[in-house]
């Protein structure tokens, strides 16, 4: 019988956590199947960016929203430091709402829009917005569903690219596991100049010990309720505390509170929230200046004795394991695998249902109840 993360599958199936366990079980060998993807794309991709990326005048706006706009604040100031364009990460909910802040119609522009299922209101809008005051703009869809509203509508267009993922990535549970990892992922190997396909299977090799070798520690860790939980990073790995704080929240639905922050700015205030039945879980740079901010902040907050525990996660941290000198964004997604293992564990030890922790269809695994107002109609 098969075991995940602690519970064998007949388990996760009486408790409805499955489809999440297996999804966050099985990314390592998505991403395997998304490196022979991409290599075998990879000259209709580079033949459809062109030159974009080396013109300093065009703008390369990443947008999606929830975790998907995630997938775009952790890869952006990589991919802007690489090429000469303006690379900005910018959510469907920002641009839908104030659209004159953020697009300019003499720019040459390439949205590139992550989304799980395509079917969400504001990524199909996002997409139309910008075709409407942006003359030209090209758009790069990284999505897991082929039969998404997003695909659908740019599949015979010139100016629109399709980058699906692997089929298995279109999560079935309410929580965004291995398609957030695999958008993110494929967006680097996508936009990054130092590309190459032995990174992904990598990557997949450290993800398949890295979660044998955390699963008995995050399961134990889990045991223990908690209030709140706080996920701090610097640089990029913010974006992923981001990430990682929702999918608490999402799988507790709310019964635990988060909070994402940086290293630095939480002393700012927000260090207010620690209290005896809170967690703190600090991503840990493999930048060696960032890492010195994160160990006075660690050391301050060990030395408070207020949070019920301070852990680390990353090269050094109290869950790591060796990896390549690669840049935090790439190893975003190992460091994710022990976040979502939590978050999964948290919702089993409150008898939640993790694949759909919100039976009252409050919250939505695609989100509904959205108005799109026209840019021109008011």
């Amino acid at each position: 019988m098969t075991t995940l993360f602690q519970r064998t599958s007949n388990d996760w199936r009486d408790i409805g956590g499955l489809d999440t366990a297996e999804e966050i079980a099985h990314q390592p060998a998505l991403w395997r199947t998304l490196a022979g993807q991409l290599s075998a794309g990879r000259s209709e991709l580079a033949a459809f960016l062109g030159d974009s990326l080396r013109d300093p005048q065009a703008r390369v706006i990443l947008t999606g929203a929830g975790s998907s706009a995630y997938v775009g604040e952790i890869i952006a100031d990589d991919i802007n430091a690489a090429w000469p364009c303006q690379v900005r990460a910018i959510a469907t909910t920002s641009l839908l709402t104030h659209p004159a802040l953020y697009l300019e119609s003499g720019a040459p522009t390439l949205l590139v829009s992550f989304a799980r299922s395509g079917n969400s209101p504001e990524s199909s809008a996002a997409v139309q917005l910008v075709r409407d005051l942006v003359p030209g703009a090209r758009f790069l869809n990284i999505t897991c569903n082929a039969d998404g509203d997003l695909a659908r509508q740019g599949a015979q267009d010139a100016n629109t690219f399709n980058l699906l993922m692997p089929a298995a990535s279109c999560d079935r549970g309410f929580a965004m596991t291995s398609s957030f990892t695999c958008m993110l992922l494929a967006a680097l190997c996508a936009l990054d100049p130092d590309f190459q396909p032995q990174h992904l299977n990598t990557l997949a090799d450290l993800g398949e010990q890295a979660a044998v070798r955390w699963a008995p520690d995050v399961a134990q860790l889990a045991k223990q309720r908690v209030s709140r939980v706080i996920y701090l990073g610097s640089g990029p790995l913010e974006a992923l505390a981001k990430e990682a704080a929702l999918k608490i929240m999402e799988l507790t639905a709310g019964s635990v509170m988060t909070m994402a922050n940086s290293a630095l700015g939480f002393r700012h205030g927000p260090k207010a929230a620690v209290t005896p039945e809170t967690l703190v879980l600090l991503f840990r740079s493999a930048d060696p200046l960032s890492r010195r901010y994160e160990q006075d902040l660690l050391q301050e907050l060990r030395r408070d004795q207020v949070a019920s525990a301070v852990l680390t996660i990353g090269a050094g941290g109290d869950f790591a394991i060796d990896t390549p000198a690669w840049p935090d964004a790439w190893l975003a997604p190992l460091w994710l695998l022990m976040a979502q293992q939590y978050a999964l564990h948290q919702s089993a030890l409150l008898q939640l249902r993790p694949d759909n922790p919100f039976t009252g269809g409050i919250v939505n695994r695609v989100v509904q109840g959205v108005t799109i107002y026209r840019h021109d109609d008011l």
